[in-house]
């Protein structure tokens, strides 16, 4: 199986917070499985490491780029996942029920390729048709 990272699943693994570290090692470390990390998140994780440096958030810094460099298949975003992002758009405004654009990409990245989506964030992306998600937090 392979997992994908949502930012939430990240920024709690890289302060070592709840259910999130255990988790992932036993899931994935023990377990034999994969993780990827979606591009939008990447953006989202080193937004927030870059906009108030701090001698903590370089210390996460250098604990994501190592969690980053560790993925065997650093997938891209082509054109099916943006096509795809834009048909659940539109299928969530037709609901009245939109949800944030960068989870909308996050989301098609996972169908697309057929990856669960390890988030805390249950609430929006379970508007989101066939996605497979994972809550470690609770």
């Amino acid at each position: 199986m392979i997992y994908a990272l949502d930012t939430n699943t990240i920024s709690n693994l890289l302060r070592g917070e709840g259910n999130v570290e255990m988790n992932f090692q036993h899931e994935i470390i023990q377990s034999g499985n994969f993780y990827t990390i979606p591009l939008i998140v990447v953006f989202e994780i080193k937004r927030w490491l870059l906009d108030k440096p701090s001698k903590q958030l370089q210390t996460f810094a250098k604990q994501f780029d190592l969690l980053f460099n560790n993925i065997e298949n650093k997938s891209e975003m082509p054109l099916t996942v943006w096509n795809k992002a834009a048909e659940i758009y539109i299928s969530l405004k037709q609901k009245g029920q939109l949800v944030n654009e960068f989870d909308i990409l996050i989301a098609a990245y996972c169908l697309i390729n057929d990856y669960t989506l390890i988030t805390r964030n249950v609430k929006d992306f379970k508007r989101i048709d066939g996605l497979n998600i994972v809550n470690w937090f609770d």
